[in-house]
């Protein structure tokens, strides 16, 4: 049966005595036996920190490192960051000053200056978006009116149910624009019917592979979608369209999802 190794033997060479209960030495992290635990009795090769104190009677106190402080503690109050003494009215970096805690000032300070920068930004797209907004539905309550005397569209329609709109045709057609009413109910690809009938377009919306005639946001160019209905568009929160505004008829490739240059039809207020 195999013999069960337990215990070291001591480092001391003249001792090299087996102790079932070794002890190691927390300076130089030795293996020593009972006789020779003491850092004196294996001469330790480690001097242990020593730490600024002053002895009063028979208690041992530290005095505080920062300039002019008389205070003293009995414990050491060390500041992790300096690695000085410090009483508890200085034991915080701002109290004692300390020279590490200038380091990172200059980067707190650049990092709240960008937040502030970007946050100015955001304010100040907005604003610029609810003015364009408030000029672009003001423009169109006054075309509204001369829209109404000219445009072309289903006359048996219902007054309340008729949307107007200068509706700018594609690029190379003998007009730039037609002003024409739609029903508020029809959806978006019912209104490029239409509208391409108004105009004599050629449309070839059923044909999948030629290009799709397709209605575009006047300010994005974003072509919007066939389902979308008029009443959703109206009422859309973000960059709507306006009773009395414009709309963009345009050939598009199937892949292509809005204009890339709105100020070739209508000019941008």
């Amino acid at each position: 049966m195999a013999e069960i190794d337990i215990g070291k033997h001591c480092q001391i060479d003249s001792c090299n005595q087996k102790d079932f209960l070794p002890f190691v030495c927390d300076l130089c992290s030795g293996i020593f036996c009972l006789e020779h635990r003491s850092r004196e009795a294996h001469s330790c090769s480690e001097e242990p920190v020593k730490r600024e104190s002053r002895t009063v009677g028979s208690s041992t106190s530290y005095p505080c490192s920062f300039q002019d402080c008389k205070g003293k503690e009995l414990l050491p109050v060390i500041c992790l960051q300096c690695e000085k003494h410090f009483c508890l009215a200085h034991r915080h970096q701002d109290d004692h000053k300390c020279e590490k805690l200038e380091i990172q000032k200059p980067r707190m300070a650049a990092t709240k200056e960008l937040v502030q920068k970007i946050v100015e930004s955001k304010d100040k797209c907005r604003s610029k978006a609810r003015r364009g907004a408030k000029n672009s539905a003001t423009a169109a309550k006054v075309a509204l009116m001369k829209l109404k005397l000219h445009a072309a569209g289903d006359k048996g329609l219902p007054q309340t149910e008729r949307t107007y709109f200068q509706v700018y045709l594609p690029k190379g057609f003998k007009d730039s624009s037609q002003p024409m009413f739609f029903c508020s109910k029809w959806s978006v690809g019912k209104v490029v019917d239409y509208a391409a009938s108004l105009a004599s377009l050629k449309n070839n919306n059923n044909v999948l592979t030629a290009k799709k005639l397709r209605l575009c946001h006047p300010q994005t160019g974003e072509a919007f979608r066939m389902d979308d209905t008029l009443h959703s568009l109206l009422a859309h929160t973000e960059t709507p369209l306006y009773n009395g505004g414009n709309v963009i008829l345009e050939y598009l490739d199937n892949k292509c999802t809005g204009l890339e240059n709105v100020s070739d039809y209508v000019t941008q207020t």
